[in-house]
């Protein structure tokens, strides 16, 4: 299709500059016009002078209305497809290590707005977040360059009802979409963990934490306590390194996953046996520490409590609290390793609530380590919302 042919959207003088610094979001109210332009459709982006800016993903029903896909002209939206989708895969070749499992695909950040995908071993799992990617010859290209590149066994999808409600996009179920097989094992770090098609969050585990899963297992000892442990990521790196293990999460399908998770480790573990709690983690933490239990290494990786910049203090006051209680069981020479997903808490927010919850619980901590989510989520300088994963390896010194 030439370049003359794709619609035109038109953005203002401020989704102009916001273009220009490199972002790649234009949002609706920086829409001057978009007359007749369908859901979904690749567009042509120019400024209200009539400059051209490139080549964009339309949203009808987002707040985020354009994604921008190039700078230049796009005449074969397929071929692009296929070429990103090569790159995105040479990357990963190139970066991770000790894995057969990582994020292959992280939409923005690999130039494939509204896409992403994940690898567990011989199983892919595809997230489509954006009315352009749910196109059907869009999932058809897609799902053929995945095919070709990397021959799974099956593709699966995992969807999130709440952003197709947002997208106007008709309801989809999670399930296959091709192949047949539901189930494998993969290895992170020379731990081995079970992937199900059918359960877990997100695209089916915490790919994001891999290379802090390791980091960490560096400076645990003793006595160790895994809050909101999911299927056991921290707490399996750590259990070799420690005396005793415990994994908390409110989640009891989480927990049972994490303890088959811990038998196929049974070597790596010397059968030492983890003892998996279901709990809510603030009342538990409440609990232990008005009962003075002591650790000498705990591990704080909540859910996101900010999904939203009007969640930001709410959210701080609750890390605040974790990672007070955390502080108060630690023993001198402990080690915190305490993470934050939400976007919308900063790196430096994170730090400051972090000093403050160490003042009040009048320990003095030694940063370790200053961590972000792993390479294979790649973080664009421009696109500040790829960069989301802190997590914070301190040693307390009394």
């Amino acid at each position: 299709m030439p370049p003359t042919a794709l619609p035109k959207v038109i953005v203002s003088s401020r989704g102009a500059t916001r273009l220009k610094s490199g972002h790649v979001w234009v949002y609706r109210s920086d829409i001057a016009s978009a007359d007749g332009v369908l859901p979904g459709s690749v567009v042509s982006v120019t400024d209200q002078r009539g400059k051209p800016l490139g080549t964009a993903l339309y949203s009808s029903s987002s707040q985020i209305a354009i994604r921008m896909i190039s700078l230049e002209a796009v005449n074969d939206f397929p071929s692009l497809l296929r070429q990103r989708i090569a790159s995105a895969i040479v990357y990963r070749e190139q970066i991770v290590r000790d894995t057969n499992a990582d994020r292959l695909i992280f939409s923005e950040a690999d130039f494939l707005p509204g896409l992403i995908v994940d690898r567990y071993n011989d199983i892919l799992s595809l997230q489509i977040l954006t009315q352009a990617m749910d196109a059907a010859d869009v999932r058809t290209t897609v799902l053929s360059a995945l095919t070709e590149r990397l021959r799974p066994a099956a593709i699966t999808e995992r969807v999130d009802p709440r952003v197709r409600e947002l997208e106007a996009l008709p309801p989809r179920a999670s399930g296959l979409v091709q192949g047949e097989k539901t189930a494998t094992t993969f290895t992170m770090n020379g731990v081995h963990f079970h992937f199900g098609a059918a359960e877990g969050q997100k695209t089916g585990a915490f790919l994001d934490q891999r290379e802090n899963y390791a980091a960490a297992a560096q400076y645990a000892h003793g006595d160790a306590l895994d809050v909101f442990c999911y299927q056991g990521g921290f707490a399996l790196h750590l259990a070799p390194r420690c005396s005793q293990m415990t994994g908390v999460d409110s989640s009891r399908p989480a927990l049972e996953i994490a303890d088959q998770n811990a038998a196929l480790n049974q070597q790596l573990l010397k059968e030492k046996e983890i003892e998996w709690i279901e709990a809510n983690a603030f009342d538990l933490l409440k609990d232990y520490a008005a009962s003075k239990r002591q650790y000498d290494t705990i591990v704080l990786d909540p859910p996101a409590f900010a999904k939203s910049k009007r969640d930001l203090d709410a959210a701080l006051r609750g890390y605040k609290e974790l990672n007070l209680r955390a502080l108060k069981m630690l023993r001198p020479g402990g080690t915190l390793v305490t993470c934050s997903c939400s976007y919308h808490v900063s790196q430096a927010a994170f730090l400051e609530m972090l000093a403050s919850a160490a003042l009040d619980a009048h320990r003095t901590l030694r940063l370790i380590e200053v961590r972000g989510q792993a390479k294979d989520h790649p973080i664009l300088l421009n696109i500040p919302e790829t960069a989301y994963l802190k997590c914070v390896i301190s040693h307390v010194s009394q």
